[in-house]
């Protein structure tokens, strides 16, 4: 009867073989090439019956079994039937080719979820048998790795998305009014500049809005700056919900406030407006006690049909508005339609 042959211990490996006899010159050959790290598992089997001739020390660990649990035995004795049938088609594969197979292979083993890389080769043994060896890697080490590898990045992202925010914020917190939130004036010019350009070259219209705060009565000028920080607050949140994204509203300066209303019109413009003016009329303000109202005025004109460059829109909105302010104060009022000559 032929002896079964069993492998020596390599370095960090012990045989688990009760009779060793001499290294297979093939085998011998091929493990030092397969046993690349230390950490990997060696199995040979016997590739007709399916069982294993040779486990050493780091596999028995890694499946948690003892030699005598191991060798002699097939898969069918380790492992679940779902398990053992990836296994075996796995091995039928390495068999049928002259090169080395890697596939690997996830199982819950003593309640814990193991996944490997095992690396299948077909052996010869020159008396007739075929072998089959395999290398056994853990992938848990590689698999934490990988996991704190994307934590890393993911912390990372995180920190630019953070970075980047607070840089947009302290950028717009230098583009806006702290009091009212709207944008300050350079930048509103910065914008009214580039609608006008926009415009003249899509040959498209919008309008730009002169407001003002119409004085307020007596006994709420009475309350003092506190009082009127609180009328500027509201008539910035009425501008900003008053207006979409493509438009743009600033603060001017103590009473006075603008607005670009982008792609509309003159009818258009004068219906927002006269909606604006009559939220800011029917507003209330609360402070220590008093109840404050106001009214604003409002002068509106459009491009091109009042006015053709970005200082002729302003000469218009102000024109509009003192008319607006001549008439008492709380209205809409128009500029002029310009009629060129033809």
């Amino acid at each position: 009867m032929t002896n079964v042959p069993s492998l020596p211990p390599g370095p960090g490996h012990a045989s688990t073989a009760s009779t060793p006899t001499p290294v297979l010159p093939a085998l011998g050959g091929l493990v030092p090439a397969l046993l690349q790290r230390d950490g990997d598992g060696l199995a040979v089997k016997d590739a007709a019956s399916g069982h294993y001739l040779h486990a050493d020390a780091t596999l028995l660990e890694c499946l948690g079994c003892a030699s005598n649990e191991v060798i002699g035995h097939g898969d069918t004795a380790l492992f679940d039937a779902a398990v053992v049938v990836a296994l075996r088609a796995a091995e039928q594969t390495a068999l049928s080719q002259p090169g080395a197979l890697i596939s690997e292979h996830k199982f819950d083993r003593q309640g814990v979820r193991r996944e490997f890389s095992v690396l299948r080769q077909r052996l010869d043994a020159g008396d007739g048998r075929v072998l089959l060896a395999a290398v056994w890697r853990d992938l848990a080490p590689l698999r934490r790795r990988e996991a704190q590898r994307a934590a890393a990045i993911e912390q990372l992202e995180q920190q630019q998305r953070a970075n980047e925010q607070l840089r947009r914020e302290m950028q717009d917190h230098t583009l806006r009014d702290t009091e009212t939130g709207l944008y300050n004036r350079a930048h509103f010019e910065d914008q009214l500049r580039r609608e006008v350009d926009l415009s003249t070259r899509e040959h498209r219209e919008f309008a730009l809005v002169s407001i003002e705060i119409d004085p307020l009565s007596a006994e709420a000028a009475a309350l003092g700056d506190a009082a009127r920080m609180r009328v500027h607050e509201a008539m910035g949140r009425l501008l900003r919900g008053n207006t979409r994204a493509m438009d743009a509203s600033c603060r001017c300066d103590d009473t006075r406030f603008a607005v670009l209303l982008s792609g509309v019109g003159l009818a258009t413009a004068h219906s927002r407006m006269e909606g604006l003016r009559r939220q800011c009329a029917t507003q209330i303000v609360a402070h220590e006690g008093h109840d404050i109202g106001f009214t604003a005025s409002m002068g509106v004109a459009s491009f091109p049909h009042t006015a053709h460059t970005q200082e002729e829109l302003h000469a218009a909105s102000e024109v509009a508005l003192a008319d607006a302010r001549q008439r008492g104060g709380n209205h809409v009022t128009l500029a002029s339609i310009r009629f060129d000559p033809a």
